[in-house]
């Protein structure tokens, strides 16, 4: 009896085992996304994370006005790149990001991590 309860427990610790890395650590996506550096933070009461705010224009009259756009919220985990980024501020950027299963509140408050970012020049 005491075995089938070892086994028992074992197997259920392992099972939530596997399923946490694949909820909060498991690399879903990844890819890039090209924009303007709107807003970008440093924030949070318990921990303090880089949040940011990127939005992508989807159509440009002109080559000036944007007709539509999207935002594209992010965290920064690297602290080395969320202070270099705060310096790109208001300029266009592309973000190389990966995205997770699910939120942890030491890494942010988007399940978009950004990896390194990559300024272009006007």
């Amino acid at each position: 009896m005491r075995k089938i309860i070892s086994v028992s427990l074992l197997s259920l610790l392992l099972i939530f085992g596997i399923w946490f890395w694949w909820k909060f650590y498991y690399t879903y996506s990844d890819g890039n996304r090209t924009g303007l550096l709107q807003k970008f933070s440093h924030k949070g009461n318990v921990f303090k994370t880089y949040e940011g705010e990127l939005v992508m224009n989807s159509i440009v009259v002109n080559g000036a006005a944007t007709v539509g756009s999207e935002k594209f919220y992010f965290s920064v985990e690297d602290k080395t790149l969320g202070e270099r980024m705060k310096n790109y501020e208001g300029k266009r950027v592309v973000l190389m990001y990966k995205q997770k299963n699910g939120i942890l509140p030491w890494r942010g408050d988007s399940e978009y991590i950004v990896d390194s970012v990559k300024l272009l020049e006007p």
